[in-house]
């Protein structure tokens, strides 16, 4: 079965195509195909090897062309066989366009240059054609060359008739193998071919290539509204010309971002710069309205959360100089980027990546999506929320620590002077007051605070004996908080670890089926069942105090471990424990046995 020539447009860029006869129109990605290796886009290394080689005469017998879909294989393939059977090559070793060899491929007629398309013709009878014709050497021209795209495709058997030919092909004959799947080409095909491998076009690259396209059609188009073109091609400049052509079928010769990402359904990265201001105010309110704009404009809430990370992940890079260039986008979105990185800390990303990441995992197995989204966005609000609590609430311990503890002797002394001072003894009683204040914790269940009770100014002498247990790391000088706390405080605290250390599943099942017992006002006891639950639990021991001492605002906090003797009595599992058992029960049964001569199974 004879192989019949490809057909495709070879045109210069901004040239009239071939095929304009009778005012046909033509698609961006066929009219502006490149026909030379200059006009090719984002592959000049690959280009400049490939002319070298040409300029230098040497040639492979075999070629293989891999790389991501629409990036220039199967272009620069026909522009490589173009370029070696050119009668009449330019000083720069391009084709001349102009001899009988040119002319002939320009109008669909050379008989050098063969295309098999391999995810339709991969069976062994196809590639036997192939080397049957293989063996017609060239009517003009130096080469015969043989394009077998998507080579991927062929089966088993097509590989291995292919493998001789391939090998030890006529000196006239030369092969382009194209793919988008290298790793499925077998071994012994590669060991035959140059491999080039082309690279994704960068979205700079697209952009460029765009405003020339639309500078040549008249056409208007804004640099964000062609950033989201090349956003959405993910590095082809096929996908980017035939969504250049749909974004100029519906909006005419003008495009402005607005209206391209209504018409390719791209979401706004205004409200990815919108939720982050919210977040960082603490605006729980403004984001979940925020999202339910969003879901009601049919995105996905899944596609959301992706594109939140990878906008915070843009604003983290934006920090410094030498890594916004990271950001594949154009320079008005990336100085917007730089702007937002300024007043936002990168201690405040790290924290929210990590929620981020934790609510993409859950929402893959959580019923209620949008629930888990919203959650995520409360938490992302929280962050802030927290930490201005934990800096406010250290100013007024840090001011009391000198004064509550020189001026509990010194209070009796000011009461028999009401005439002397009467306006200075309210003041030292209001931080006392405002002490108790218990930040939210974002981890642990809100703890409800405990008014001051005049029993804890007695409890210093008792925590002498347990501090000796603590490390030094765990030991503070002397501001340290001593909140007090019930057994339901220490216990609400306590389930709230679990959220804490969800990744130990092993720690999580100890939490919930030991539960903390308290001895003292500041001792809680742990109870366990055997050693080893002790010795995993003690891996985790100063992690647990820490977290604790902080949601229960009690630096003299102390858990001990204890593992309970094992009072339950031993079961019955053999048959002679089992007779024992029942011998007791009844001691007339050993006389039963030795009457009927039973035996023990």
């Amino acid at each position: 079965m004879p192989l019949s020539p490809w057909r495709f447009s070879p045109l210069h860029r901004g040239q009239p195509s071939v095929h304009m006869e009778n005012n046909r129109y033509i698609v961006s990605a066929r009219k502006y195909r490149p026909s030379t290796f200059e006009s090719v886009v984002g592959q000049h290394a690959l280009t400049e090897t490939l002319r070298n080689s040409i300029r230098q005469g040497k040639l492979a017998h075999a070629y293989l062309f891999c790389g991501p879909r629409g990036v220039g294989k199967t272009t620069c393939a026909r522009i490589f066989a173009k370029t070696i059977n050119c009668l009449n090559p330019t000083a720069s070793h391009d084709a001349c366009n102009q001899c009988e060899s040119c002319t002939a491929f320009n109008e669909q007629r050379s008989f050098n240059i063969h295309e098999l398309d391999a995810a339709s013709n991969n069976s062994v009878e196809d590639i036997r054609n192939l080397i049957d014709q293989v063996r017609i050497p060239p009517q003009i021209g130096k080469y015969s060359v043989y394009i077998i795209d998507e080579v991927h495709m062929l089966s088993a058997g097509a590989f291995n008739a292919l493998l001789k030919t391939l090998e030890e092909p006529p000196s006239y004959a030369i092969f382009i193998l194209a793919t988008t799947e290298k790793h499925k080409v077998l071994p012994t095909i590669l060991s035959r071919c140059q491999v080039y491998d082309f690279q994704r076009i960068t979205v700079a690259d697209i952009i460029h290539h765009l405003q020339y396209v639309a500078q040549q059609e008249g056409i208007s188009a804004t640099e964000d509204a062609l950033n989201v073109v090349a956003q959405k091609a993910d590095g082809g400049m096929r996908d980017a010309l035939s969504i250049f052509d749909q974004l100029v079928a519906f909006c005419g010769d003008t495009i402005t971002y607005e209206r391209a990402i209504e018409v390719l359904n791209v979401l706004d990265t205004e409200y990815y710069f919108r939720l982050t201001d919210m977040s960082l105010k603490g605006d729980v309110k403004g984001a979940l309205l925020l999202l339910n704009e969003v879901l009601n404009k049919g995105f996905d809430a899944g596609n959301f959360v992706s594109g939140l990370a990878k906008h915070l992940r843009d604003v983290l890079v934006s920090h410094d100089a030498a890594t916004i260039q990271l950001i594949e986008t154009s320079d008005a979105i990336r100085q917007r980027y730089k702007q937002q990185a300024a007043y936002t800390p990168a201690v405040w990303i790290f924290k929210a990546l990590n929620i981020i990441v934790d609510a993409e995992t859950a929402y893959r197995t959580s019923k209620n999506k949008r629930l888990t989204v919203e959650l995520m966005l409360i938490r992302l609000a929280q962050i802030s929320a927290v930490n201005q609590p934990a800096a406010v609430s250290s100013q007024p311990i840090a001011a009391p620590s000198a004064t509550p503890q020189a001026k509990p002797a010194a209070q009796p002394a000011l009461q028999p002077k009401p005439a002397a001072q009467p306006a200075p003894q309210p003041k030292p009683a209001q931080p006392a007051q405002a002490a108790p204040q218990m930040p939210n914790i974002p981890n642990l269940p809100t703890i409800p605070t405990i008014g001051s009770q005049p029993s804890t100014a007695h409890r210093s002498n008792s925590d002498s004996a347990p501090t000796a247990q603590q490390s030094n790391s765990d030991s503070a000088p002397t501001a340290q908080r001593n909140n007090p706390f019930t057994a339901d405080q220490l216990s609400g605290a306590w389930v709230g670890l679990k959220s804490t250390f969800k990744r130990e599943q092993r720690l999580v099942a100890m939490l919930d089926a030991h539960r903390p017992q308290l001895i003292d006002d500041h001792t809680a006891q742990v109870t366990f069942v055997n050693p080893w639950q002790e010795e995993e639990f003690k891996k985790f021991s100063r992690q647990i105090l820490s977290i604790l001492r902080d949601a229960l605002q009690n630096d003299r906090l102390l858990l001990q471990t204890v593992v309970a003797e094992n009072m339950a009595p031993r079961r019955a599992y053999t048959s002679e424990e089992k007779y024992r058992v029942l011998l007791e029960q009844n001691p007339y049964l050993s006389e039963f046995k030795k009457q009927f001569d039973m035996l023990l199974e």
